[in-house]
């Protein structure tokens, strides 16, 4: 059995979903169930004997003892996470209690959990922490891709907190021999996204006749990453990985937000056109946020030479898969976009 943090948020959820579609290894699901989790993303696996979920916080520690005492998992996953960046520049002391407080927690119970082991289960166990490449801070137009060794410079309070997240990680493994690995990954999107970040905001909004808010000049350059391609590389890492090591993993696709918004569009009217006019009309540029990075590029070389990953999509296909899923998933998504959710947006983009 595995364990896995977070696993109703939008990765983890994906990578649930991913794991026992390809493994006959249970999940150990353990989440808070934040407004960002969502167990109807999981609606597939009631039921299921594979699939064991536990509504718990990463900050309770007695808990945390509990479930690694009873089901004795042989690798934790930690995707759970504050994520937001705007969420974290309007309330940032939610992102330290999780991200800070609840993975020293977590590392806490394991370092626990793991030195208890008989020693052929303590040489296999491991750990890993799934990191961003805000880490990393911002880079100008013509300056290298991320690495692994480029020096952290987190500019907002979410990556300043996954920073410390990451810190906290390594120095496991460097001072205790906890087998950790850290993945550091571009900018997801797909399937079951909460619509918040910019794609699943695009989407929605555009089939709900809003405005499509843009920050700034709309010329923040991301990385994109389909989501089953960041699961693939997960298992890859946990499966191979080096303990102590970090892993980038990217998309090989730099985008502007305007490109990204403009092929938004125009599958869209591809898909579902409107009675007049394209979905471009609908969009609007706002004032930027403060402190908004201008590019972030991963360089997921090492991933590739090591341990033999590539992503199998491209940045048309994966978001066209995308598209037509939140179009086959309306229910899904009215059922996310609850009153709280619209006035947190209608507040945030007025």
């Amino acid at each position: 059995m595995i364990l896995v943090t977070g696993g109703a948020g939008f990765i983890g959820a994906n990578f649930v979903l991913d794991w026992l579609s390809v493994c006959n290894e249970p999940v150990l699901n353990v989440d808070k169930l934040t407004y960002a989790g969502n167990l109807a993303t999981l609606k597939s696996l009631q039921g299921s004997e594979k699939h064991i979920f536990a509504r718990v916080d990463i900050c309770d520690r007695a808990a945390l003892d509990s479930l690694l005492a009873e089901h004795k998992p042989r690798a934790v996953v930690h995707f759970a996470a504050e994520s937001h960046v705007d969420r974290s520049i309007d309330g940032p002391a939610d992102f330290v209690q999780t991200n800070v407080v609840g993975t020293f927690t977590l590392l806490e119970a394991v370092r626990a959990y793991w030195g208890a082991l008989p020693v052929a289960e303590k040489s296999a166990f491991r750990m890993l922490a799934v990191s961003t490449d805000e880490v990393f801070g911002s880079l100008g137009p013509q300056d290298p891709q991320f690495s692994e060794t480029t020096p952290y410079a987190p500019n907002s309070p979410y990556s300043a907190t996954k920073a410390a997240s990451d810190h906290l990680v390594r120095a496991y493994h460097h001072t205790y021999g906890l087998p950790t690995l850290t993945t550091n990954c571009s900018n997801n999107y797909g399937p079951y996204h909460f619509p918040e970040k910019l794609i699943p905001l695009m989407i929605t909004n555009a089939l709900a006749g809003k405005t499509l808010p843009i920050y700034g000049d709309g010329q923040n350059v991301r990385d994109w990453l389909y989501v089953t391609d960041h699961c693939s590389a997960i298992r890859q890492v946990l499966e191979r990985g080096t303990p102590g090591e970090t892993y980038n993993v990217g998309g090989w696709n730099e985008k502007t937000n305007l490109e990204v918004v403009h092929t938004l569009c125009d599958l869209l009217d591809e898909l579902k056109p409107k009675a007049e006019g394209s979905y471009r009309d609908q969009m609007t540029f706002i004032k930027d946020r403060p402190g908004h990075d201008r590019r972030y590029a991963i360089d997921a070389r090492k991933l590739e030479r090591e341990l033999g990953w590539r992503p199998a999509e491209t940045f048309e296909t994966g978001l066209k898969k995308t598209v037509q899923w939140y179009l086959d998933n309306q229910p899904w998504v009215n059922d996310v976009t609850s009153g709280e959710y619209r006035k947190w947006v209608g507040q945030h983009y007025a």
